[in-house]
């Protein structure tokens, strides 16, 4: 009879192996189970937590590696408890029977003890595990690195041998998920807000951030050391704190002010966070995808000369994706931006964007300009700021103000005649 001592070696190897399992397995989950914010708070942290920050930089190199050292570790413990298994199965007749029961019970401690738990307890803290595992971890990293070319080769030979025809998938176009989503609406699949919201996702590829942003006479900045009586109680249009450069005009940081219920009396800009800047010429995707990466809530929009000519904020993107039909005028000034008057006429906002316009009267082409709304349009052709009564034929359209206040909230009556060649005059 083989006595419980001798068994003892393979048995504490068995639970060592187990504990790097857990690490591993722990480490997988935590690593890969944080957000963007807590990435970026990695960065700043202690040598740990920018370990596991570089490690993350590289998400194929370490996930690889992870996956290679949990597969060796849970090898060796299988033929470890195949050897043990083997040694009682040849003790008497109740041999099989322990040999069996030992074999079910390494499983479930392995299940139990290398995967459930330890990614289960990961997942409440990441970030403090991210950041204690990190050193261990990079140097396991460092020693897969020679046998990375050869698994990758192992890889594209299978690949190769078991689907010769493979062939990668192309990314999708923009054309072709405008096709996807009238078809599946045909269909009746998607219901006509789902269809809604997929529409003006697709869109923001396609919109200017200076054809969506606030103006600069849409919104109030403030410089440094903004005291609370300075709001004379009033929330700015906008509805963020802007708070300017120290000797300049240019906006440097933001804050929402409706996110906090209690505020100081001096100096509540310090609760501000940094902007991200934007060319004029990017895309609201780009916008938001720069506001999620950065994690801010506004983007500074600038000209070619780096000056300040707007702002765009997350929730003017949100809005504009979950709007049925989304529009600068009803958005900032709370007009309808096209209203039917009679027949071949409508009153607009000048602040319409043109290739709004170009939807709502279903035209392909436009004239070429360099502006992007109606009233850039007409102040174009005029070569000056306009007034009331100019007049101007642009394309199918012709523009003539009714209302110029001193902000943007222009007024204009448009004449359209489709027949009407593609020309710009006064």
């Amino acid at each position: 009879m083989i006595s419980l001592y001798e068994q003892l070696p393979w048995l504490a190897a068995m639970l060592v192996l187990i504990g790097f399992s857990a690490f591993f397995s722990a480490s997988e989950a935590a690593l890969f189970y944080l957000r963007p914010a807590e990435r970026n708070q990695l960065e700043k942290g202690n040598v740990g937590e920018r370990v596991a920050a570089r490690l993350l930089n590289d998400p194929d190199r370490l996930l690889s590696a992870v996956l290679f050292w949990n597969l060796v570790v849970n090898i060796l413990y299988f033929a470890l408890s195949s050897v043990v298994a083997l040694k009682l199965e040849g003790q008497g007749a109740s041999g099989p029977a322990v040999a069996f029961s030992f074999a079910l019970g390494s499983l479930i401690t392995i299940i139990f003890l290398s995967e459930m738990l330890p990614k289960s307890l990961a997942v409440i803290r990441p970030l403090a595990i991210s950041g204690r595992v990190a050193l261990p971890l990079s140097v396991a990293v460092r020693l897969t690195d020679p046998v990375m070319p050869l698994m990758r080769g192992l890889t594209r030979i299978s690949r190769r041998l078991i689907w010769p025809g493979f062939q990668a998938e192309p990314y999708i176009e923009l054309a072709d998920m405008e096709r996807a989503i009238q078809i599946s609406s045909d269909d009746h699949s998607i219901v006509r807000q789902e269809q809604t919201v997929l529409n003006n996702i697709v869109k923001l590829s396609d919109i200017r951030v200076d054809e969506w942003m606030r103006p600069r006479t849409h919104f109030d900045i403030f410089h440094p050391h903004v005291a609370l009586s300075d709001l004379q109680g009033k929330i700015p249009p906008s509805g963020y704190l802007l708070v300017t450069e120290t000797d300049s005009e240019e906006i440097e940081k933001a804050f929402r002010l409706d996110s906090v219920t209690r505020l100081e009396a001096k100096d509540i800009d310090s609760l501000a966070q940094p902007v991200m800047y934007l060319p004029w010429t990017a895309t609201v995707a780009d916008a938001l995808q720069g506001l999620s990466r950065e994690q801010c809530q506004v983007a500074t929009v600038v000209n070619e000369f780096g000056e300040t000519i707007g702002i765009l904020t997350l929730e003017d993107i949100l809005e504009t994706v979950f709007t049925h039909e989304p529009s600068r005028s009803k958005r900032l000034l709370d007009l309808n931006p096209i209203h039917h008057i009679s027949p071949g006429r409508w009153a607009i906002s000048g602040m319409v964007g043109l290739k709004q316009l170009a939807r709502h009267f279903g035209i392909s082409e436009l004239p070429e300009t360099r502006n992007v709304t109606v009233t850039g349009v007409i102040q174009e052709a005029m070569q000056r700021l306009v007034e009331p009564g100019d007049q101007c034929v642009w394309g199918p359209f012709e523009f003539r103000v009714i209302e110029a206040p001193q902000t943007d909230n222009v007024l204009v009556e448009l004449l359209f005649q489709p027949s009407r060649p593609d020309e710009v005059t006064e």
